[in-house]
């Protein structure tokens, strides 16, 4: 059995394109009915802000993967110098059931939500066929940090500004040195807001703050979920979203939606509408496109058997014996 940490996986490297080909391949597998991931539970005790969440899936096609995502959020871990969330997985064999790793890893959360929104990015960019392109990022911790090194890989010479915001004191030596000349950082949200073409939400915030209308034809990755006022987005015709049973609940602003102003399911794109049909054909450019993945467990058991295969073939990572 094979144990991979952060370490590895930072040996291991980012292929941008190779993940979100990834992602779409797994997509497709999800589409053909070849997947298994049932809704995921909540574990929550003593203060209700942390919880832990368990993420079993078993993804068919060409992965050919199971295992077990097993992910803590405590918010005030910040204030003890510890990560906000831990991140392990357990693969296994799709015949046997053989536990074939662990893998303990915070960057592959991180890796495996920006390759999403990866996904949304390029479905966008080859619809809108933007030459140059403005990207927001309202939260500027490690999942921020991943979408910036996301977007430079795809976008390339077309990324043409990166506006950074954070509740916290942004350390500009934080900002990768490829982007850092044509990176500004904000005083205030709303100015990051009103001059992107792509906003990134990767934020904890504990109340919605966005209380202004987007600019049309954006594209809103809306990976932290809750920071839209109801009212900031309730017209908004292009919702996409990962899988709406995922989303219409935990307090999501999608889940706002759907009780305040009647958004249903019908309503609503998913990514696979996008990926498998071409679904961005139905809007027109102007109209800005609203994305929020709540997270699918298909999704990081993809990742997590990407790397361990790479793992493998390179001779990385800690073998354990099995007694």
């Amino acid at each position: 059995m094979l144990y991979l940490h952060d370490g590895h996986i930072r040996e291991l490297g980012m292929d941008w394109k190779a993940l979100v080909d990834l992602m779409e391949g797994i997509l497709r597998i999800k589409d053909s009915g070849d997947s298994v991931h049932p809704l995921k539970p909540y574990l929550r005790f003593r203060a209700p802000e942390n919880r832990i969440i368990a993420m079993p899936a078993y993804v068919g096609g060409s992965v050919d993967m199971s295992g077990i995502k097993w992910i803590a959020s405590f918010p005030g871990n910040r204030q003890l110098g510890l990560p906000r969330a831990h991140n392990t997985l357990i693969l296994n064999h799709t015949s046997t059931g053989e536990p074939l790793a662990v893998l303990y890893s915070g960057m592959l959360n991180g890796i495996r939500t920006a390759a999403v929104s990866g996904v949304m990015l390029t479905a966008f960019q080859a619809a809108r066929q933007l030459k140059h392109v403005r990207v927001g990022i309202i939260g500027w911790g490690p999942v921020g940090q991943m979408h910036l090194r996301m977007c430079k890989a795809l976008l390339g010479d077309r990324l043409e500004r990166v506006r950074l915001y954070d509740l916290q004191h942004i350390d500009p030596q934080t900002v990768p040195a490829d982007v850092r000349n044509i990176t500004d950082i904000a005083d205030t949200w709303q100015s990051v807001y009103q001059a992107a073409d792509i906003l990134i939400t990767c934020t904890v915030s504990e109340k919605r703050y966005i209380d202004q209308k987007p600019a049309e034809g954006m594209l809103l990755l809306h990976v932290s979920l809750r920071d839209y006022t109801t009212d900031s987005v309730a017209n908004l015709k292009a919702i996409v979203v990962d899988e709406w049973q995922e989303v219409c609940r935990e307090n999501t602003d999608i889940e706002l939606l759907h009780l305040n102003n009647g958004l249903q399911e019908a309503d609503v794109l998913t990514l696979a509408d996008i990926v498998c049909r071409d679904g961005l054909n139905a809007f027109e450019g102007r109209e800005t496109v609203f994305f929020n993945p709540m997270g699918l467990a298909v999704f990081d058991i993809g990742v997590a058997s990407y790397y361990y295969q790479k793992a493998r073939q390179l001779g990385i990572g800690n073998v354990l014996e099995q007694a």
